[in-house]
């Protein structure tokens, strides 16, 4: 599945032009290499995100084409979750 399908349908980011963005900016990681949006996510992967201060690191669990609101958290499980300091 690619990433910024992963991330909407997973409901990690609401929308999918806004996950190919990040994805392209070099913000998001898979299994510590740079991800551009068209990259495959598989079962196991781990994607590092950044969003300005907040780090949020994901373990993918499952894949699904499409799912509903509650079991989208079914698809991953954070591994970590950190904010920088603001100064």
């Amino acid at each position: 599945m690619r990433l910024d399908k992963f991330l909407k349908v997973s409901r990690i980011i609401k929308r999918r032009t806004v996950a190919k963005e990040i994805a392209d900016k070099g913000r998001i990681l898979i299994n510590d290499k740079v991800a551009k949006s068209s990259t495959n996510v598989a079962v196991g992967d781990t994607v590092t995100i950044k969003f300005g201060n907040k780090t949020l690191t994901v373990k993918v669990s499952a894949l699904f084409e499409t799912t509903k609101k509650d079991a989208a958290e079914e698809m991953y499980e954070i591994v970590s979750e950190t904010f920088a300091e603001k100064f």
